[in-house]
């Protein structure tokens, strides 16, 4: 996660390494967040890659939480109402991409599978 803390930093434009400890903390909010979100087990993020959007997702959603942690929008965000609802918005779009569906490869399956009768000339109940 330390690769994290400096690209969720570096998008904060923040130089000081006082607040490092909450960004951790913020970081790992956002990666169980992603996990959830995208139906993969807990801890999958420390153990493989994250795919590049998902990362991307993890860094503003992190960037998100520290301007936000005085409970308002934060940031320049601050002048729009809708703007904290825009994020999370931005956020679950992102990680739709990625996201991973049990089901998707059996459903692919079948239906490939149901192709390949109707192209053979195999039709339901004949």
């Amino acid at each position: 996660m330390g690769d994290l803390l400096s690209k969720v930093k570096a998008n904060l434009i923040l130089e000081h390494d006082q607040d490092d400890a909450l960004l951790q903390q913020f970081i790992a909010a956002a990666v169980n967040y992603a996990e959830s979100f995208q139906h993969v087990p807990a801890g999958t993020y420390a153990e493989k890659p994250m795919p590049p959007t998902t990362e991307q997702t993890v860094i503003m959603l992190a960037s998100h939480f520290y301007e936000s942690r005085d409970g308002s929008t934060g940031g320049f965000y601050a002048d729009s109402v809708q703007a904290g609802q825009q994020v999370w918005n931005t956020v679950n779009m992102l990680l739709r991409l990625d996201r991973h569906h049990p089901n998707r490869a059996v459903k692919r399956r079948r239906g490939l599978r149901h192709l390949h009768r109707y192209r053979a000339g195999v039709r339901p109940g004949v």
